[in-house]
């Protein structure tokens, strides 16, 4: 059975020589479950065990809905600025350039419009891996761009919303972001070209209290954290104590919140059905 044991004392291996388990090759659920890394994202990272939603980005998301992946990104240079010259514990400038540096991005949005199952659609997805995806100036103008593009050549616009909140760095500049990009959706009600709100995990602050409840239809994934401020300040503003599953996606969809519920593998058959309906076109074969 020496097999398995070491039968030579002594042995050392040096740190450079070491074999590591390469970083990602498995993912580990919040409910303990444990998932193979491919199998995963086959499964539009969803886990095949417990139906857990992992958090992903506008680039996932992109995949997902856009047809072979093929679409044009709208606005894809804007980049914030530090009119308040903030700083806390470092530069909002510093901030900035950590975030752009990690996450290849420039900022917690990106906009783009390509086909899904073979229509035109122009999405607007949040980034969390973005300074928790916070809404800033730059955050508002592009949904606020997407909407306007959406409304000029009459093309269906859908927000996915995962963030944080106002984003505190720019205070007031931040929340006029609330008001610019509801005027936009109410002129692309008025234009009646549909608006469809995905809220994922989370919604929380000034997007839930703006765009994210907005929509001609609002959905959501399962288990997505979706409301305006959290458990604790909610429970000590009201003094009562909050039901089970307070503040989940299935709470509001049994309070009438949202529409529905759609595991990420049905989003893009769910989406484009409710958009060949309210629209009255030929149901998409995909």
């Amino acid at each position: 059975m020496a097999w398995f044991k070491r039968t030579q004392k002594g042995i050392q291996t040096a740190t450079e020589d070491k074999k590591d388990v390469p970083k990602g090759l498995w993912y580990k659920s919040p409910t303990g479950k444990i998932v193979d890394a491919e199998q995963l994202e086959k499964n539009f990272y969803v886990s095949p065990e417990d139906g857990y939603h992992v958090r992903i980005g506008s680039k996932e998301y992109f995949e997902i809905l856009f047809d072979d992946n093929k679409y044009k990104e709208l606005d894809k240079n804007l980049t914030s600025k530090d009119p308040l010259k903030f700083e806390d514990k470092k530069k909002y400038t510093d901030r900035l350039k950590d975030a752009q540096d990690k996450t290849n991005l420039k900022d917690a949005v990106r906009t783009a419009v390509g086909k899904s199952n073979g229509n035109e659609l122009v999405i607007a997805c949040m980034d969390f891996a973005f300074i928790g995806g916070s809404m800033g100036s730059v955050v508002g103008e592009k949904i606020a761009r997407a909407a306007d593009y959406a409304y000029e050549h009459k093309i269906p616009l859908m927000v996915i919303s995962k963030s944080g909140g106002a984003r505190m760095m720019e205070a007031a500049l931040s929340l006029m972001q609330l008001a610019k990009t509801s005027a936009k959706l109410a002129r692309l009600a008025d234009a009646k070209i549909p608006y469809i709100s995905l809220c994922t995990d989370p919604t929380t602050g000034g997007t839930t209290a703006s765009f994210a409840m907005l929509g001609d239809i609002n959905i959501a994934e399962p288990g997505a954290l979706i409301g305006f401020a959290g458990p604790r300040v909610v429970r000590d503003t009201t003094g009562k104590e909050l039901p089970d599953g307070f503040q989940t996606a299935e709470f509001l969809l049994e309070h009438g919140f949202l529409d529905f519920i759609t595991p990420r593998q049905n989003l893009k058959q769910k989406v484009n059905l409710y958009l060949d309906l309210i629209l009255n076109r030929p149901l998409s074969s995909n």
